[in-house]
This record gives structure tokens, sequence and C-alpha cells, in this order.
């Protein structure tokens, strides 16, 4: 079976779809919209069908016995008091060349939070952290969901949680989350994030909060304000959509305030892809930049995050 991309479907509908996934059009709206877009027998509820995730292939099998994986909780005292998510980590540094490769001489990892879409941690999310873990990270998936009972298992279900979330205190968990990682025994001490979409929002506002943030690489994520660009001693390494037109309409304002800064940053463009080109769960997704884009990340946090 062929595999449906983004060029499948009329942009206007990649545009609505955009929206819908990021509340700015409930799912009448879209289906009201869409079917003017419906040709060959196709109608706006099997548009939205297809362009909607499918979890049934992973990158990384839960069950890899090159990782050890499982939830752990952990406290959140200025956020919603106790968060939850998945910590993923190589079975042992012998069993992972590429682990072992980039441990140091006492053994330990470098670590990696990962922050998920707006979705809450999802299978996807969690293929992300497994990913990162066979890469020699050691990797932790907040699920922000967690205070109102967690990932539910349905995408739309997801998004209307999220909405309900009181967004400090989800910042400050993922904060909790990275200070969580710098004291984790067996890592290195040395903390990046990557996130994506929602997330790549929180990519951008650790390094505003944690001055010792070591590395953050944000996907196609809101940028932090302008006037906080000053406070980031991070490196950066920004992955953009060139279809993203809402994401990059914030992006040159922020690259100013950047370079007045003088922080150090990478910004790559990947030509002709649409918002959410890394996620291999929808037909957004763009094989040859997502793959560029990853090994771009990876290399970055070796150099940033190795001991």
């Amino acid at each position: 079976m062929t595999r449906l991309t983004a060029n499948d479907f009329d942009p206007e509908v990649m545009k609505l779809f955009d929206q819908y996934v990021h509340g700015q059009l409930d799912r009448r709206g879209f289906l009201a919209q869409a079917g003017r877009y419906a040709v060959g027998g196709a109608t706006a509820a099997s548009l939205l069908a297809a362009l909607s995730p499918s979890f049934a292939a992973q990158q990384v099998a839960a069950a890899d016995p090159r990782i050890k994986a499982g939830f752990v909780e952990y406290p959140s005292p200025q956020g919603n008091g106790t968060l939850r998510g998945y910590l993923v980590q190589p079975a042992t540094p012998a069993a992972n060349a590429k682990a072992n490769a980039k441990a140091n001489a006492k053994g330990k990892l470098p670590t990696v939070l990962v922050a998920h879409e707006n979705r809450g941690l999802n299978p996807h999310i969690e293929d992300i952290a497994r990913r990162l873990a066979l890469n020699g990270f050691i990797a932790f998936a907040p699920d922000a969901l967690f205070p109102l009972g967690g990932y539910p298992g349905d995408e739309d279900k997801a998004r209307a949680l999220f909405a309900k979330l009181d967004q400090p205190k989800t910042r400050a968990d993922f904060v909790a989350a990275a200070n969580m990682l710098k004291a984790l025994p067996q890592g290195n001490g040395k903390v990046g994030v990557v996130g994506f979409c929602w997330g790549g929002g929180i990519a951008n506002y650790l390094p505003t909060v944690i001055a010792d943030l070591a590395a953050a690489v944000p996907f196609y994520g809101p940028q932090a304000p302008a006037a906080d660009a000053a406070k980031i001693k991070a490196p950066l390494m920004v992955h953009d959509a060139e279809k993203d037109e809402r994401i990059r309409a914030g992006w040159p304002a922020y690259e100013a305030a950047l370079k007045a800064a003088g922080v150090q940053y990478q910004y790559f463009v990947y030509a002709g892809t649409e918002h959410g080109f890394n996620n291999d769960t929808t037909p957004r997704y763009d094989e040859a930049a997502a793959t560029l884009a990853w090994q771009r990340t990876v290399d970055f946090f070796t150099k940033h995050l190795a001991a």
C-alpha cells in the first residue's frame, strides 16, 4: 500500500488540518470547510481520517532488548505536584555500541528531555524517546496530561484535555523534569531538551529559565518572547518547515533578538515540508527532511551533552 504524503492533499486542506490540530478549528468546522476539496469519491471525513495519526508502526519496539524502558513518577512542587513520564535508556552500555562510545569513564550517559506535541505522551513520542536511547542517551518524556488522567489513547480527546491544562504549572512540570534528569544517578549531569510543536515551545522556553541547560532543539515550536532571548545560555538548534507560515512568522524578530544577545544557534528550514514533518504517523511526514533533522539533532546532542 502506497503511503500518503502531504502532496496527496490540496494545500488548503493541509492549512485547515493545521488549524484543526491546533484548536483554531473544531471537527465540525474542518469537515464543513474541507468538503469543498473532497474529490474522486473522497469525503471530508475520509480526508480527516487519512490525515490523522496511525500508531501501527514504531521505529523502535517497546520490548526492544537493547533498551530498558518504564514509567516513573517525579515530584513537581511548583507545578502539578506529581508528574509521570516514560524513562528510556540503553539496557547496558556494552549492549549498545553508540551508548558505549558516548559514555564517560564512569559509564554515565547524557540525558535528553522529550517534550511532546499538544496531545500528551502518545505512542509516537514514546517511540522518539526509544530512538534517543538507541543513540546513547537517557531519554525522559513526561506526560503533561497526567494531572488530568494521562494520555487518553485518542488524539481528539487528548487535544480537548490539553486545552484544560494550567499552562504555567505545566511549564513548571517540565522544569522539574529537567532537574530530575540532572540529578539522575546514571546520568552525567548534562541535560538537553528536544520538543515538537507545543513541545517545541517548551524547548524554546526552558533555556530562558534553566541557566545550565546544556542544549535545546525545538522542532517547529513557538518561539520564546524576544525579550527573554538574553537569558539563554544554551546552544540552540531550530528546525522549521518551509510551509509552516504560522510558526515561521515569529522567527525574524526572534532571530534578531538571539543575535543581539549573542546566543549560539543554528536554524534550519526544510524545503517543501509541512508543520509536523518529523512525525512519521501522519501524511505530513517527510522522510528525507526528518532523517536529516534527526541526524543533525543527534550529532548536536552528542557534541554538547557527552562528557
